[in-house]
């Protein structure tokens, strides 16, 4: 056998012997929601996996794990499961933020990488327009002699968290706070809470009988643009509630860009934005780099937060 026919069959034998590998995607995909149905984050999950689905022609699903242990424990399950693309976690910040630091196996190290953050919760601080403040600073300055009562939906959360380190901040303590599943037009009207810890879909039907204080939120609601961000009064508090898509450090790189192809797209589309539009949601695609930078932003902050908290 000649030389150039003995190269000729040795890569032969080897195209035998090495199997093809499937381009992904080519099973069913599982976007992982760690909270219930329902929610921002839930919807806009929905509309990924939809698209995700139309473009590649294989089955995509949102399964919501909700947990007793908040995000942490579905968290886990994303990262326990293989590095191959066909489960995604749909994660708040709490998940790369704190979720190291919680306790829950598969965790810590941080076990993910953003492939982009496409939602920012539209919380914000508000009060009836008969209270006799209209800022956070007038809100500080009456507190002094008329405590206030916050009602908030936990006092693990981060926007909660920023309102507690906001009246420290501000030199002005809460005469109380406490959590509720329901803060919207009822809860001020009722006179169960002085001022509540929100999310502005809440509270639209009663918009115009409100103040709002400030928004925890890196940019203006447009719904109320005119409204001040918390940063802009307390520049040390610069942290909002967001939720993004994330995956195991070991994912390939072209599988992550299938995943950001569609998902980008879906969050420029029209019922994307009609969402946004709807409820107040602040609906963007940001990168994977952008993500990455926010989050270490956001773990400072949230340092300073414990910090500022535990004076």
């Amino acid at each position: 056998m000649t030389k150039a026919k003995t190269i000729l069959a040795g890569a032969l034998l080897a195209a035998v012997a090495v199997p093809a590998f499937a381009e992904y995607p080519e099973k069913p995909v599982s976007f992982v929601v760690p909270f219930p149905p329902g929610d921002l984050e839930d919807v806009l999950t929905r509309m990924i996996a939809e698209d995700f689905e139309a473009e590649y022609g294989v089955a995509a699903a949102v399964v919501n794990r909700p947990s007793d242990g908040g995000p942490f424990p579905g968290a886990a399950s994303v990262a326990n499961a293989p590095a191959d693309g066909y489960t995604i976690g749909s994660f708040v910040v709490d998940v790369p933020v704190v979720g190291p630091h919680v306790g829950v196996p598969g965790l810590n190290p941080d076990p993910f990488e953003p492939l982009g953050i496409f939602l920012t919760y539209p919380f914000l601080i508000a009060a009836s327009k008969e209270k006799p403040y209209s800022t956070l600073e007038e809100l500080a300055a009456h507190s002094s002699d008329n405590p206030q009562i916050l009602g908030h939906f936990g006092s693990f959360l981060l926007p909660t968290q920023a309102t507690f380190a906001a009246a420290k901040e501000l030199g002005f303590e809460w005469g109380g706070e406490a959590s509720s599943g329901a803060l919207d037009c009822n809860s001020l009207a009722s006179g169960d809470f002085d001022v509540i810890n929100t999310t502005i879909q809440q509270v639209l039907p009663c918009l115009d009988d409100l103040n709002i204080l400030a928004t925890i939120t890196e940019t203006p609601i447009p719904v109320v643009p005119d409204a001040p961000t918390l940063t802009s009064i307390a520049p040390s508090l610069n942290i909002s509630l967001w939720n993004g898509l994330f995956v195991h450090k070991d994912t390939p790189a072209d599988v992550r860009e299938k995943i950001v192809a569609v998902a980008k797209k879906t969050m420029a589309s029209d019922r994307a934005m009609e969402l946004a539009a709807q409820t107040g949601a602040i609906i963007y695609w940001q990168d994977a780099d952008a993500s990455t930078a926010r989050i270490a932003s956001d773990i400072a902050v949230s340092s300073a937060i414990n910090a500022i908290l535990e004076e």
